[in-house]
Parts: C-alpha cells; structure tokens; sequence
C-alpha cells in the first residue's frame, strides 16, 4: 500500500527542486490544465472546482485504499497539487463495498451522502466518478472480432455494459457482439478501460461533466406522463386572449394564422 507520508515526502521533495516550497503547494490548486478530466475517489463533488476547493490534501483516502489505485497529485499530473485521483488504466477502482476512501475523508469533498439515493444505505453501486466512452472505430468488437473483455470485467454486468448483437452485413453469417454503454449504471470505475486487450484502451472513462450531454428543458418527452407535467404552464399574464384556458390552448390555437 502506498504511504501517505511517502507521498506527501515525494511532494515537498520537488518543491524544495524548485526552491518556492510552500508557494509551490498553495499555487498547485490553479495549475491543473486538465483537472477537468481528473478521475475522483467515489462520493466527490460533481464539479471538479468544488472538489478542488474542499479537499485538504490530507491523503486519507490514498492511505486507506487497498488497491493502491488511488494518488496524490504533484506537479505536473496537471491536476489540482495533493488530490487524489486515479488512472484507470494503471490500476482503476475495485469497488470496495466498505468504501474506505470515501469513509475517510474528514472535509466533506468525498461524502458518503452522495452514495445514497433517497432513503436506501450508500452503496458503491451508486458512485459516479464519470461514464465509460467506446471509440468504435479501435474497438475490434466492432470489426467483427469476438472480443467481450470489458463486458466479462465489468462488475455490472448487463447493466451499465451490455452486449448488442448485430448480424455482419459482410459476411451474412456471422454476428457483430457489441459492448453498449449505460450511463445511467455505469460508475466510472474504470475496470473495463484496464482490462480493454487493445494497445491504446478503445473503452476510457471521462469525468461525468464532460461524457454526459444535455437535451435542455423544453424538450418534452411525450411518452412520460412524469415528464409531460412539465408542459403544464401557468395563465398567461396580461394577454388579450380571454378566451384561452391554458398556454397549451393557446399553443395549439391557429385561429390567427389565417
């Protein structure tokens, strides 16, 4: 297991090489060109600069990991100085069910709160440290290769990694096995990206802020009476229309097109 107290050695280590120390450390958090892409312990804030901003570089939950997945960032990672992260590649997270790391931590930035969902326990099941991303055209799956590595890996399986079967319109007799990814499951933990067989990883996990999109509020879906409620607007205000009982009267009303 990797010392806390070696880290935080290594760390002071290179800024006494640069001579600033203390200013070293202290500038380190507005480093971070690519901190957006950084990869958290379970439980961490969603937006990497409230994270940034919480965390106190104290190392427990690098301390406590059993895998040695997580570290502490020096300069250079292009991270925050002193936060943990993971490179899933390397070493991902195992999904500990006892989740240490998150357990641990004594300033809020990984809170266990953010592993429950309504009045259920935490479970690690519910993490979202970011969404596994498929690169189709370096995925041999897509080639027609047989090649399900990340779906056996994944720990859940058939949920946030499915296999699509699609027949081979090349060679009509054989079948295309898909991995599929559902971010709705998916927690980020970068099992599928470190057991990927290809030479550069064809599956990778981005942060959930930068793998996720966003379809906007007036998109309605039509088949999801939840969802539908949201078109039930107020009156109107100060129209001339005494006639209409509802803004979804009046969007259908052509009456003045003609």
């Amino acid at each position: 297991m990797t010392s806390r107290r070696k880290v935080i050695e290594n760390l002071f280590k290179t800024g006494t090489l640069f001579g600033f120390g203390g200013l070293l450390w202290g500038n380190g958090a507005s480093e971070a060109a690519d901190t957006e892409l950084a990869l958290r312990p379970p439980g961490a804030f969603q937006n990497d600069k409230d994270f940034v901003q919480a965390c106190i570089k104290c190392g427990k939950c690098v301390e406590v990991c059993p895998y040695d997945t997580l570290e502490l960032a020096t300069p250079g990672d292009g991270k925050a100085v002193g936060t943990p992260f993971f490179k899933p590649r390397d070493i991902p997270c195992y999904m500990c069910t006892d989740i240490p790391c998150t357990y641990n931590c004594p300033s809020g930035a990984l809170d266990i709160k953010r592993l429950q969902k309504g009045n259920e326990p935490a479970s690690i099941n519910n993490t979202q440290i970011g969404v596994a991303v498929i690169h189709k055209e370096s995925c041999i799956a897509f080639w027609g290769i047989q090649c399900d590595a990340c779906y056996r890996a994944c720990p859940l399986i058939d949920k946030a990694l499915k296999i699509e079967r699609k027949i081979n319109e090349r060679t009509k007799k054989h079948a295309y096995l898909l991995p599929v990814v559902d971010s709705d499951y998916c927690t980020g933990c970068g099992i599928c990206e470190h057991v990927c067989i290809v030479e550069k990883p064809a599956i990778f996990v981005l942060p959930r802020s930068i793998a996720t999109g966003k379809v906007g509020d007036h998109y309605i879906k039509g088949w999801d009476k939840s969802d539908e409620k949201r078109m039930k607007i107020k009156e109107p205000v100060n129209t001339d229309k005494k006639d209409i009982k509802s803004d979804l009267d009046y969007l259908n009303d052509d009456t003045d097109l003609y």
